[in-house]
């Protein structure tokens, strides 16, 4: 069992970008703390529309938690609407639902159209509710309705559609579009984009200290110092500088395992393997298929524990992880995994993404409270924040902000 993400490990050795540490003083417009997939989508969108950036990863460029997600690109968040909008009203959850899919329908079109291959494929997203947990089904179908009732996008599915798509018996869903990726090619690729746009991407370059004054922002490296117009923060762990919005986005621990190839005789008892499935669990798991006929699978959520107790937890929960995946498909037992590995997801006060300004850090910008979402966070929070820096924003551009949350 290889103890690394899958997408990762997949990809070849001698193609994985190796970009220098920064160095010394340097002046840019925007500073990009953060070369996940949201960073380096921010830093292709500032650079394509002629903005000076630099991109900072204290590690590697997308090796960290973008490397380790499930690398999908759903047009609806994980989310319940229907609570969202007891929460905020429809008219700013309807905004923020069909903004979300817009975004993520223009990633996959931004994407093709810059020539990155990310192995994007066409992977709808069903949430299920499993077995004859009758409560569960009724939120499900007040779910679907409160959607329908708003306009927004989204199908059900009783228990004979769920089975003949899935294979999986007495339950019911809710099926929203959507697509899936290689988020780590996506990343490296929206790179490598925003470099021959002249964006300065540095890696093994953590930060230090974030300082903002009346007229600049000065990033203070183990390496140098960068003074910009503005930073934009696209990592979900918050250095000491932000520590006050820290209880606004905790982390959560997770894990993910990939099974070996499934045999024909598997196959055959696992359905289309056409959609990525979400149970409502608590904690959920989501399992997407992949080439070679394998099957991603995550959950068994915590509280994340010290660092010198992950390794030995890894075995355990991968054994978890195969157990559960076995409830919904006896034909895998007996399969081993793989891959495993553990990654961290933060969260935000409403479960949302939180994407914008806030008010008490002046000259930055945010892209928090990740989640579960999948890969269009990144492309809506390149967007958004290249509109606010520019002075450019669409109307409603501040409901994805603070000001819906805080």
């Amino acid at each position: 069992m290889r103890p690394v993400p899958f997408f990762f490990d997949t990809f070849p050795r001698s193609r994985r970008p190796d970009y220098s540490r920064q160095r010394g003083e340097i002046r840019t417009r925007v500073a990009i703390v953060g070369g996940g997939l949201t960073g380096c989508a921010c830093a292709a969108a500032f650079a394509a529309a002629g903005v000076k950036v630099v991109l900072l990863e204290a590690d590697r460029i997308g090796a960290g938690g973008t490397a380790a997600s499930a690398g999908l690109l759903r047009q609806d968040l994980d989310a319940s609407f229907q609570e969202t909008a007891k929460l905020h009203g429809l008219r700013t959850s309807r905004h923020v639902w069909q903004g979300f899919r817009r975004a993520a329908l223009d990633f996959s079109a931004a994407l093709r159209r810059v020539g990155i291959r990310a192995d994007v494929t066409p992977q709808d997203m069903i949430v299920l509710s499993r077995g004859a947990q009758a409560g569960r089904q009724l939120q499900l179908q007040r779910e679907y309705q409160a959607r329908r009732d708003a306009g927004v996008e989204g199908s059900w599915l009783n228990a004979r559609a769920v089975l003949a798509e899935t294979a999986i018996p007495g339950s019911a869903g809710l099926r929203a579009k959507g697509e899936a990726l290689d988020p780590y090619r996506a990343a490296v690729g929206l790179a490598a984009y925003a470099a021959s746009k002249g964006a300065a991407i540095h890696e093994r370059t953590p930060v230090l200290r974030v300082r903002a004054g009346r007229k600049a922002v000065e990033i203070r490296t183990d390496g140098g110092v960068i003074t910009c117009e503005a930073v934009v923060i696209a990592t979900g762990g918050l250095q000491d500088d932000l520590r006050a919005l820290r209880r606004h986005f905790a982390p959560t621990q997770a894990w993910a395992v990939v099974t070996e190839s499934l045999p024909a005789a598997v196959r055959r008892e696992t359905g289309k393997r056409t959609t990525a499935l979400r149970d409502m669990a608590n904690p959920p798991h989501v399992l997407r298929w992949l080439k070679d006929d394998r099957v991603l699978f995550s959950g068994a959520d915590q509280k994340p524990l010290p660092v010198r107790q992950r390794e030995g937890a890894l075995a355990p929960r991968a054994n978890q992880l195969m157990y559960e995946l076995t409830t919904a498909y006896p034909a895998i037992s007996g399969l081993q995994p793989e891959w495993a590995w553990d990654f961290l997801h933060y969260g935000s006060p409403d479960g949302l993404p939180v994407v914008g300004p806030h008010r008490n850090f002046p000259r930055h910008l945010f892209a928090l409270g990740h989640g579960r979402h999948g890969a269009g966070v990144a492309w809506l929070a390149a967007r958004v924040l290249l509109r606010e820096f520019l002075g450019e924003p669409h109307k409603g551009d501040e409901l994805f902000g603070f000001a819906r949350v805080l």
